[in-house]
């Protein structure tokens, strides 16, 4: 019988249990999926605390790759034998086997590994639509991308450097400045030991930034409204410090203007044909090497626990998988 990793109430890692599991036939528009990786990311913790509450009990995880074994009635765009791979799905990744609406399913090219792509899913989509669609980076810009070591950080250095922008990154330690340098950041900041705000005014003589891509949250809100320039956003797309404390929106006006959003993947990617073009950018820029994607942990799935633990203490860099 197959297993996943479950758990009956909200808390710590402790809570995540590897279960058996029943898993029956795929039923119209859906399919039955053998995964051979999972990928590990900070909203999985969200989840797992109760931030983002789910009917209990539940399963986790909404990003793997794998063997499609069957599909249901109407399913015409996958078909049993294909590599594929998801980052947008109900929670229930953190499985060996799993039945899942078959549209937020693409079809893996064959260049890219089930591996990286369990690496890269979420967090590529994610990169994809801050860079893309929240605020179109264009050639020229100057944007600010907090958690630049991170595994959507990592991503999006990369890709808004081949995009022409001068891109800016915070990170938490030397180690992780290193990473981050390495990745297309032109400029790191560590913030333990310097203060940002005034660094992001130095680098760009006065003129601060137009966007500012923020996943950490209460930490570093009101700092990165600071880095704004007038009329400028704040995507504001995480909080792994903790959630923003209520503020006065008169703020927005007298620091210039100021836009903020929070948006997720699950609404640019609600559409099959956005998700699909989403990924097929992702697929075109990690196949041509303009993005690399590196896997720096793995676990075994059933130490899922021990990989939160990890995430959450900040122990981790670039992706992490879950194996199966």
């Amino acid at each position: 019988m197959p297993h996943a990793i479950r758990f009956h109430q909200t808390g710590g890692p402790e809570v995540l249990k590897w279960e058996e599991v029943q898993v029956g036939k795929p039923g119209p528009g859906e399919a039955r999926v053998r995964h051979t990786a999972v990928g590990l990311n900070f909203v999985d913790i969200y989840v797992r605390m109760g931030v983002y509450p789910a009917p209990l009990p539940s399963g986790l995880g909404a990003e793997g790759a794998g063997v499609v074994e069957d599909v249901g009635p109407g399913v015409t765009d996958i078909k049993a034998g294909d590599h594929v791979a998801y980052g947008s799905s109900p929670l229930g990744a953190y499985s060996e086997i799993r039945v899942m609406p078959a549209d937020r399913l693409v079809v893996l090219p064959k260049d890219i590994d089930d591996k990286t792509a369990a690496a890269m899913m979420l967090k590529g989509l994610t990169a994809q639509y801050l860079l893309r669609r929240t605020y179109r980076v264009k050639p020229g810009d100057t944007i600010l991308f907090h958690a630049a070591a991170g595994g959507v950080g990592l991503i999006a250095g990369q890709w808004a450097k081949h995009l022409g922008a001068t891109v800016i990154g915070t990170v938490s330690s030397d180690e992780k400045a290193k990473l981050a340098k390495a990745h297309g950041y032109d400029h790191v900041i560590n913030y333990t030991k310097e203060d940002f705000p005034k660094r992001v005014v130095e680098i760009t003589g006065g003129k601060k930034v137009p966007v500012v891509y923020d996943s950490v949250g209460k930490d570093t809100f009101m700092k990165s409204l600071d880095c704004l320039a007038p009329l400028g956003l704040l995507a504001l797309f995480g909080q792994s410090s903790g959630n923003v404390e209520p503020f006065n929106l008169g703020l927005l006006a007298q620091k210039g203007s100021l836009y903020i959003t929070r948006p997720t993947l699950n609404t640019y990617g609600a559409k099959r044909e956005d998700m699909v073009a989403g990924a097929k950018e992702l697929f075109d820029v990690v196949s041509k090497g303009i993005v690399k994607i590196e896997v720096n942990q793995t676990y075994p799935l059933k130490d899922a626990a021990k990989a939160q633990a990890d995430l959450a203490a900040r122990k981790t860099t670039g992706s992490t998988v879950l194996t199966v």
